[in-house]
């Protein structure tokens, strides 16, 4: 890509997978979530470019935020 080329969104990408790949990872990240609360277990993830391990219980807690604060 040229330097001077801003990135396009990827929702006009021409491919239709590829259109529809950021909504796959979002539903793949919120089952995952789900998946680590139901076994009461962690998960690795990368916020503001640092890898994070996400406990069962914070997920619990940011889950029960989410749903207080719509």
């Amino acid at each position: 890509m040229n330097k001077n080329t801003a990135p396009k969104d990827i929702f006009e990408a021409k491919n239709p997978d590829l259109r529809a790949a950021l909504a796959a990872m979002q539903r793949a990240a919120e089952l995952a979530r789900r998946t680590a609360i139901q076994t009461d277990t962690a998960i690795v993830v990368v916020r503001d470019g640092q890898r994070m391990r996400i406990t069962a219980e914070q997920l619990r807690q940011e889950s029960a935020e989410h749903l207080s604060n719509p």
